[in-house]
């Protein structure tokens, strides 16, 4: 299972009051095009008629109409399919039901703009939102801003600074936008804000937060500087030191890199993997940790369009979650059990590893994740040692009598350690969020120990770097479980990834991967 659990709608009210998530078509998980303007805002009539309009910028149409599909909870991010091409098409297709016409066809260079537009202003939408606010004549404008003129101005401020675009295509092009897509008084607001930010980006004198005054005081500044929920920000520099938490948030907020594992299951090796890069031309270095893995930051594009991901020679899949596959360990004729398996990354690695000999078992309560992870294993050629069981854990634990030798519990979690990749996802966190979780892991560990042998290893992960989801939850686990004991996981990953108590730990910072976590646990005989 991708092992972030969404377990709210998006929350940003201490921000952002400008969207309504009532207004949501909840059957088909869309926003409703009509809810997107209110008052003044409402489409103009004449769109209905206008079909394709060349004057208007596609990629922030596209970014703009995306934006708003994303906070209202119907969309992420990644605008990539799986065959490489994109999906340029249905995202057209959002704008013209949207904004009532369409603008010329996405091309590569469209589609790189819309990926990093919508993934930056995602991540820095605290911070562009406190500009914004700032130069508003009043907090009133900006709260009763219609969510389209608010990701317009939001997807403009983001271009002149961090982005640095030309200011003038900058302000021209979203001016345009904006009253096409609204009226020309959305326009001229629009211009009105973009030059005065202009004016004061020029003279070095945004109106940022300072540090000072008492630790909530510096805890909202640091929030707003680095774009993250204050919750978050008190969490970290409570565990870590305001130091070490500014670091990881400036991590969460640079663009992502990815690495990909050559399937051997397809006798598909690395060095493969890395001639097809090579003769595709994108940039990629190995992996320091993992014989199957290559890292690339970008060209992402162009090996989905080769189609590598398509044919199972690969996936796409982080370091970190290979490293808890190696404290796994998985030997051929073993019995293995993934307990909250889809998508199905570990689980078709840990396939891989048994050379065609032994067994996955892939629990999962998502029926339509696990029909996913049964076609990708077939793609990868491990179909053979490959099972999926559609079942919620605590009920099938009840019932099972099989034991197995090993049992990985990768549990749903707050993603903490992935929001680098995730941009949405700090907004859709809260801190009472944490203690519903934590209710959660603790009965699914339950639930996985009782599927493991006498003798047999348990090993539970996230992909958090919280330690009220991590150390916390296997301390209260050994007292709950007494026939359980640590197995130090340094004789299966490098040294560097080993705590004091002999669990594996992935610092976003310190290894340039995802942050994740691992307790291997072995069973008394």
């Amino acid at each position: 299972m991708a092992c972030v659990l969404s377990v709210r709608a998006i929350n940003y009210s201490e921000v952002n009051k400008a969207s309504n998530p009532s207004k949501f078509d909840k059957k088909n998980r869309r926003p409703n095009s009509a809810t997107f303007t209110r008052g003044r805002g409402t489409l103009n009539p004449a769109h209905r008629t206008q079909k394709l309009n060349v004057d208007v910028s596609p990629h922030r149409a596209v970014s703009a109409v995306r934006l708003m599909r994303i906070e209202l909870g119907g969309a992420f991010a990644d605008l990539l399919n799986e065959h490489g091409k994109g999906s340029g098409d249905n995202e057209m297709g959002y704008v013209e039901r949207t904004l009532g016409f369409r603008t010329r066809a996405l091309d590569d260079r469209d589609l790189r703009l819309v990926t990093d537009i919508v993934g930056g202003t995602i991540r820095w939408r605290r911070y562009l939102d406190h500009l914004i606010l700032s130069l508003c004549h009043d907090e009133k404008t900006f709260t009763r801003m219609e969510p389209l003129l608010l990701q317009i101005l939001r997807i403009g401020f983001y271009e002149i600074i961090k982005l640095e675009m030309p200011p003038y295509a900058v302000v021209d092009e979203n001016v345009r936008l904006a009253k096409v897509s609204l009226r020309p008084g959305a326009g001229n607001m629009v211009n009105g804000i973009l030059r005065k930010l202009l004016v004061l980006k020029e003279d070095n004198s945004l109106p940022l937060p300072r540090l000072e005054g008492d630790d909530r005081s510096q805890a909202r500044a640091l929030a707003t500087l680095y774009s993250h929920p204050v919750w978050m920000v008190r969490r970290w520099t409570k565990y870590l030191g305001v130091e070490d938490a500014i670091k990881l948030m400036t991590w969460n907020n640079t663009d992502p890199s990815f690495s990909l594992r050559a399937n051997s299951g397809n006798g598909f090796t690395r060095a493969d993997l890395v001639t097809r890069l090579q003769t595709l031309k994108v940039p990629h270095e190995i992996s320091p940790f993992l014989d199957d893995f290559v890292r690339i930051r970008t060209g992402m594009q162009i090996v989905m369009q080769a189609g590598l991901l398509k044919e199972g020679l690969c996936s796409v899949q982080d370091e970190s979650a290979g490293l808890v596959v190696s404290i796994v360990d998985p030997q051929p004729g073993e019995s293995i059990v993934d307990c909250c398996a889809a998508p199905g990354g570990k689980t078709l690695f840990m396939a891989a590893r048994l050379s065609g000999q032994g067994s996955v078992s892939a629990i999962d309560i998502n029926k339509g994740r696990l029909r996913i992870l049964r076609e990708a294993a077939k793609l990868q050629k491990v179909d053979n040692v490959v099972t999926t069981v559609h079942a919620d854990l605590r009920t099938f634990a009840d019932h099972n009598q099989v034991k197995s030798d090993k049992v990985l519990l990768d549990a749903p979690c707050s993603g903490l350690g992935v929001l680098s990749k995730r941009a949405d996802l700090r907004w859709n966190r809260r801190w009472e969020d944490m203690e519903q979780l934590k209710e959660l892991q603790d009965g699914l560990l339950d639930a996985a120990s009782r599927l493991v042998k006498p003798g047999g290893v348990l090993v539970y992960s996230t992909c958090s770097i919280d330690p009220g989801e991590n150390e916390e939850r296997v301390a209260a686990f050994l007292l709950r479980h007494p026939e359980f004991c640590v197995d130090p996981v340094d004789s299966y990953v490098p040294n560097d990834f080993v705590t004091e108590h002999g669990f594996y730990s992935s610092n976003p910072v310190k290894h340039s991967i995802d942050g994740a976590f691992a307790a291997r646990l072995v069973r008394s005989l």
